[in-house]
């Protein structure tokens, strides 16, 4: 029997606590260095042992299980391994963040977030959550869902990775569901930059799907408002340009401050800019008068990056129709390696 083979019989529930607690300390050093992660993965009971330890009476012998976890599963390598069934590390985690009653919601959401990372654990999550998607939109949505303090933000992180699946989309965008209309409230979310960014993350990844512009833009889910406000600043406007802005951002008042993140800005006019990829999409953000909040954040911008997205985005917008000259701009046949680029844009795992 090798060492890590002995180990793993120290990390069970019934063993004594000072065992555990110290066959637990070495565990989480080895979850440190590549080598270490290894060894512990191709060692059989060890993950599975782990798993059961998140339920320990002892608070700190459930949390260093969890830390473990979270470096196990940040590690791309190791994942198919960890998804292996014997383990069921999807179902505990899924079973912890359902649980209003558990400490450690929040650790299981970031194992999640980090097995969805890839496509082959993205597929995984998706398989156990679908039945039940709505569910965790539902808890993700519910703010004092857990009643031990866990925020449940890294929930948001895992419903941003699953949207690069195609599946998961045609889930979000189902009609006999509301998945949407909840999570677009959280574009302008000011207690977690981490839930707000992920948010958006789906809803860039939701923006690619060209036949759905027109939903996304109607009064079902209102989108647009829900990515100009972040954008918009305390400037006041004429009458004639305030009466043509959605009803959201007319009068926003001298308090009101654009999102500080330039990740997240850049972020929104990346979505924006995927809206107008369809005429529908250019003449509905046009007609909203767009481009004064556009305009606006442009004199405020000073990133670089933000203002690169945010001029190309401007010039679509003040271009007319002719001198474009295509409904669906994702339908043009343009050189190699331009389409390169565009696909890199695209949502992928």
């Amino acid at each position: 029997m090798t060492e890590i083979q002995e180990l793993s019989q120290f990390l069970a529930l019934d063993m004594r606590l000072d065992v555990k607690a110290l066959a637990l300390q070495q565990t989480l050093g080895l979850t440190g260095t590549t080598d270490g992660r290894h060894l512990l993965i191709n060692t059989p009971c060890i993950v599975k042992n782990l798993c059961q330890l998140l339920n320990d009476g002892q608070n700190s012998v459930a949390k260093d299980a969890s830390l473990a976890l979270i470096n196990l599963s940040a590690d791309e390598e190791v994942i198919p391994a960890l998804l292996a069934e014997a383990t069921n590390i999807v179902e505990h985690m899924l079973k912890i963040i359902s649980n209003p009653e558990h400490n450690l919601a929040d650790p299981a959401c970031m194992v999640l977030s980090n097995l969805t990372r890839t496509k082959l654990g993205g597929e995984k999550v998706f398989q156990s959550m679908e039945e039940n998607l709505d569910k965790y939109i539902d808890i993700f949505c519910q703010e004092k869902y857990n009643k031990k303090g866990a925020r449940l933000h890294y929930l948001a992180s895992v419903l941003s990775n699953l949207s690069q699946l195609p599946a998961v989309r045609s889930y979000i965008f189902d009609p006999s569901r509301s998945c949407l209309q909840r999570l677009v409230s959280f574009t302008d979310y000011k207690d977690s930059i981490s839930r707000r960014g992920a948010i958006l993350g789906l809803i860039k990844n939701c923006c690619f799907e060209t036949d759905h512009h027109e939903f996304l833009l109607s009064e079902a889910v209102d989108l647009l408002p829900k990515l100009l406000i972040p954008l918009a600043g305390p400037e006041e406007f004429d009458e004639e340009d305030n009466d043509k802005l959605p009803i959201d951002l007319q009068y926003l008042g001298e308090e009101k401050t654009r999102e500080p993140d330039p990740d997240i800005r850049k972020m929104l006019l990346e979505a924006l800019t995927q809206l107008c990829a369809t005429k529908f999409g250019r003449e509905y953000l046009r007609s909203k008068n767009t481009y004064v909040i556009l305009r606006e954040l442009h004199k405020w911008e000073k990133n670089e990056n933000v203002l690169v997205v945010l001029e190309h985005l401007v010039n679509i917008l003040i271009r007319f129709e002719h001198e474009i000259g295509h409904d669906n701009l994702k339908e043009l046949e343009v050189p190699d390696e331009i389409t390169e680029k565009f696909n890199a844009l695209e949502p992928a795992l």
